[in-house]
């Protein structure tokens, strides 16, 4: 196996590190609601997967218990 002869400067490895960047994700537009969703996942509007519905829609408003008060 190959060995290197010299130590690689501090410089080199940190511009061979600086192309590990992440990638923002993949958006697609969903046929049925046209809101973005990633490929090859339930839209999360409106559930449906491959033309039909899979999961029911997700509800928009959050139902929370009331918050206790201090008595």
């Amino acid at each position: 196996m190959a060995v290197p002869k010299k130590k690689q400067s501090h410089s080199r490895t940190a511009k061979r590190r600086a192309q590990h960047k992440i990638s923002a994700p993949a958006l697609n537009a969903c046929p049925r609601c046209h809101s973005p969703r990633r490929p090859h996942r339930v839209c999360p509007v409106c559930g449906t997967y491959a033309g039909r519905e899979v999961v029911g829609p997700a509800a928009h408003e959050h139902e929370h218990e009331p918050e206790h008060e201090d008595q």
